[in-house]
């Protein structure tokens, strides 16, 4: 007897798994090995930066009070007391018509108020001394970088789950962060079910096809920054793939089938789930394609059983094991971006379910349009290699035409939003 399977809606589906999801563990890694990690935790500033008043010139630091008559007839002179580069601290408080020779980035003296750029200024020695001369009125302040005027101290720089790029790593240095807390990458069996599949370097023969899904789902889950473990394939026998998924979940965070989720009769996902007493949350999807997508629970253990055919497959990790995956590692914005964009080909396909399209985005003349990256078939494989977005099309729907606005969902980019 088949079994009969009642489609729930994208949403719920997504809802669903999430009420599963779980926020991963904390690891402490050099900030030599941590590019494109998460920050596991938030990072404030533990000082004022600058954190002295300093000159963004190299020029002479005055006080602004001794310029006041200062002008191209009227020349005022001061004696420079000391030369301080940067990285060196001024020694002496200048007085009266008294100046301190400065160098980018160096700290202003006590008593000075402003920097006059070098460029302006005129320099002379007499008495073995050095003078400088300066044609024009300055204000307090001018030229000076505040203390704190880029961050006060106690200041959140970054949040819990920010992606660690090199600007990131900068602010992490500049605060001493010698050893960063991150999330800690989870763990993800993959195991590619069918006894038609063969590995990437066996010769093509009639009947069968190369495994490409597992190949794809492991990029797919290193660039939402889980670790992929490839446990290879499961033939269509019920007891040595239940023995193999029983043992591959003592050693993962989470386990990904690729195909047996149909309701075929060398399909055995169903089954082994009903053995490993796992919830099945749902085994059919309102949407194209992947409607197959199949999510089960066990204990804190999520098991997503993908469909078999490649692009129905790419979907479903991208709708729902990529937000759990985000989740984990402190983000608090898992979902991909929706944004809305210009359908820039007619797309006549009626869609008794939520369609999936994949597609690409492209610019013009100030508009954002979607272009559909190639043949629109959950068995096709050669469009995902140009698919940059999901467009998303509603169910119920009978087709739209070129112009019309519709949503797309943003693969890959590294902002989000926190809801689907």
């Amino acid at each position: 007897m088949v079994e009969r399977r009642i489609p729930i809606a994208v949403q719920e589906a997504v809802n669903k798994v999430m009420e599963h999801r779980i926020t991963g563990e904390r690891e402490k890694v050099s900030i030599l090995n941590c590019n494109n990690r998460r920050l596991a935790e938030k990072i404030s500033a533990k000082h004022n930066i600058p954190s002295f008043d300093k000159s963004p010139y190299d020029g002479f630091a005055v006080r602004s009070e001794d310029t006041q008559n200062a002008s191209s007839d009227n020349p005022v002179e001061f004696e420079v007391v000391e030369h301080i580069g940067a990285g060196q601290l001024p020694t002496k408080t200048l007085k009266v018509n008294q100046a301190t020779r400065i160098m980018t980035g160096a700290k202003i003296p006590s008593g000075a108020d402003c920097v006059a750029m070098f460029e302006v200024c005129q320099t002379s020695d007499r008495n073995n001394k050095q003078y400088m001369s300066l044609k024009r009125k300055m204000a307090a302040g001018q030229n000076i970088i505040k203390e704190g005027s880029e961050v006060k101290n106690g200041e959140l720089l970054l949040p819990e789950g920010t992606i660690i790029n090199p600007g990131v790593k900068a602010i992490l240095a500049t605060f001493g962060y010698n050893q960063v807390e991150v999330a800690r990458k989870p763990v993800i069996g993959v195991l590619a079910t069918g006894t038609e599949l063969l590995e990437v370097d066996q010769e093509l023969v009639p009947g069968k096809i190369r495994n490409s899904n597992a190949y794809m789902i492991a990029s797919q889950i290193e660039q939402a920054g889980g670790i992929c473990k490839y446990y290879g394939k499961l033939a269509d026998e019920f007891d040595p793939s239940y023995k193999k998924i029983k043992d591959v979940l003592e050693e993962v965070d989470i386990l990904i089938t690729t195909g047996g989720v149909s309701v075929g009769d060398f399909d055995l996902m169903p089954d082994i789930y009903a053995e490993l007493e796992a919830e099945v949350l749902f085994n059919k999807v309102a949407m194209r394609p992947g409607s197959v997508t199949t999510v089960a629970v066990k204990g804190n253990q999520l098991l997503f059983g993908l469909s078999g055919n490649p692009s129905a497959c790419y979907v479903g990790f991208e709708l729902f094991v990529r937000p759990v995956i985000q989740h984990y590692l402190f983000n608090n914005n898992p979902y991909l971006k929706r944004i809305k964009a210009t359908l820039a080909a007619d797309f006549p396909k009626p869609n008794p379910f939520t369609r999936f399209v994949r597609s690409y985005i492209t610019y013009e003349n100030g508009m954002v349009n979607v272009q559909l990256a190639g043949m629109d078939k959950s068995n096709v494989v050669t469009s995902l290699a140009h698919t940059t977005c999901f467009m998303v099309l509603p169910g119920g729907t009978r087709g739209f035409k070129s112009g019309d606005q519709v949503e797309a969902l943003l693969l890959n980019d590294p902002i989000g939003q926190g809801e689907f």
